[in-house]
């Protein structure tokens, strides 16, 4: 390893597959090592996974860097939102974490929003309306089928919290992943305790929310990790406020993040409220506005669908009429919890190539309609698109986004967005700096740009047309059938 120009800082994401940990230049952004290890996720209806999964893999991701972990002086971690992570008196799960992409909560996310004035009167109060996706619904739904459980947890933590305080000893979150629980009021930026009251849960289980640029401790004795006690420790944030560090975002910019998830978001002055629910009026890690729509299904149901076709991912053909809707898991933008996939328009000389290309046709249908209300008014609409996350790699995916949505598409060549971030938040401890600043300097958003072709209006329509057509068929729950 060369030497390092400036102190050493590490960066983690912490994601629904994975834990990955990045050790960087705090000076250059020069990533000196890394690691990753893998998580084990629930299938069938519900997704969930062992907290201690997460930490054993953080060990497992560090140890891959060597000595330039035990050298850093500031580490941060960025993780997976929304996750309901309960803990006993001993700091132990009481149960395995439910998910950010659980949609059981979806009964407990309506009747929540009807008991407590409508969608219009939770995107005031909270800044979004929640959805199954909400901790604040999975919440409900604990209390609600396991009531033992929820009576035995003597901590509530989001799965970015979970591992920073079992390096601090603190319980600590930060403004941009709390904004993604649905009991925080992000006019106040306070914890709403009349939400609290209705679902039962005490304030006091809940983390102290740590200002940006706070410092949210120092790493303690008998962790089993590379990191030297005393090793600052950053606030961390949720992982698209992360992202949005990573790349040093100014407001008005658009962001496509194409992962298991797929997101849309944007960095705005102005406080969000989308009355509809598409939008959720996030905040960012900075003290700014990350409004953010969000789909379940990305590059994993895309993927399914071309192993079910026995195809490469990139084996796509143009030229068809079919209409396929990737809604594997449900979906969250459209707000159809309990839907799953459709395909409209088959014909006899319909190829594998083109059910294929209707599949990435369909997924970012979904996230380039919600796309216009992510952004102000005000925001330049011939922008460049920054598409990042796994998918932003694959040329379908690019030449798919660059078609349906008639903008030049931009492609950092930095990897692992939300680790960079993590670690420019760190590196902010130490420097001083603001996190998006320090990214800026490190160049991170720099990357070739596709030019904007004419956008594909046709294909847009029909797949809008096929959705409102099939629209009480995909909102049936199928388990009541």
């Amino acid at each position: 390893m060369s030497a390092a120009e400036g102190p050493l800082v590490v960066g983690v994401d912490t994601s629904t597959q994975s834990t990955k940990a990045l050790v960087v230049d705090a000076a250059t952004g020069r990533v000196v090592a890394s690691g990753q290890a893998p998580h084990t996720v629930s299938s069938g209806a519900g997704r969930e996974s062992d907290p201690r999964e997460w930490w054993d893999a953080l060990g497992e991701a560090l140890n891959q860097c060597g000595e330039a972990a035990h050298e850093a002086a500031a580490v941060s971690i960025g993780g997976q939102q929304h996750g309901l992570v309960t803990l006993d008196g001993q700091g132990e799960p009481v149960r395995p974490a439910l998910l950010w992409n659980d949609v059981r909560s979806a009964p407990q996310a309506r009747r929540l929003i009807d008991e407590l004035g409508g969608a219009k009167a939770w995107a005031e109060r909270t800044g979004s309306v929640p959805s199954a996706s909400f901790t604040v619904t999975k919440w409900a739904w604990l209390a609600e089928h396991e009531p033992e459980a929820a009576r035995a947890v003597k901590a509530v933590r989001l799965p970015h919290d979970y591992l920073t305080e079992r390096l601090t000893g603190e319980g600590t979150t930060d403004r941009g992943d709390v904004s993604g629980t649905g009991w925080w009021a992000s006019g106040t930026e306070e914890y709403d305790e009349g939400i609290l009251a209705r679902v039962g849960l005490d304030p006091a289980l809940l983390p102290r929310v740590v200002r940006p640029g706070e410092v949210a401790g120092t790493v303690r004795d008998g962790h089993g990790l590379p990191f030297s006690k005393g090793t600052l420790v950053a606030a961390g944030t949720g992982d698209n406020a992360a992202a949005a560090l990573g790349l040093g975002l100014r407001p008005g910019v658009p962001v496509m993040s194409l992962g298991t998830s797929g997101t849309v978001y944007a960095v705005s002055q102005r406080r969000p409220a989308d009355p509809t629910g598409t939008v959720a009026g996030f905040a960012d890690a900075r003290g700014d506005w990350l409004p953010l729509a969000c789909t379940l299904n990305c590059t994993l149901a895309v993927d399914r669908v071309a192993a079910l076709l026995h195809l490469d991912r990139e084996a796509v053909e143009p030229g068809t009429d079919a209409t396929f809707l990737p809604f594997l898991d449900g979906e969250r933008t459209p707000n159809l919890p309990h839907s799953s996939g459709l395909l409209y328009g088959l014909r006899h000389d319909t190829t594998a190539g083109q059910l294929l290309q209707a599949a990435y046709d369909g997924a970012v249908h979904s996230l380039l309609g919600a796309l216009d209300l992510v952004l102000d008014a005000d925001a330049d609409p011939s922008a460049p698109l920054l598409l990042i996350g796994g998918g932003a790699r694959g040329s379908a995916w690019q030449q798919t986004v660059r078609r349906l949505s008639g903008r030049p598409v931009q492609i950092p060549e930095a990897r692992e967005l939300v680790a960079l971030g993590a670690a420019a938040q760190a590196a902010g401890l130490l420097t001083g700096e603001d996190a998006a600043a320090v990214a800026r300097r490190w160049n991170t958003a720099a990357g070739p740009v596709l030019g904007a072709v004419e956008r594909d209006e046709a294909t847009l329509n029909r797949i809008t047309g096929v959705l409102s057509d099939a629209a009480p068929l995909l909102e049936r729950d199928a388990t009541s059938h």
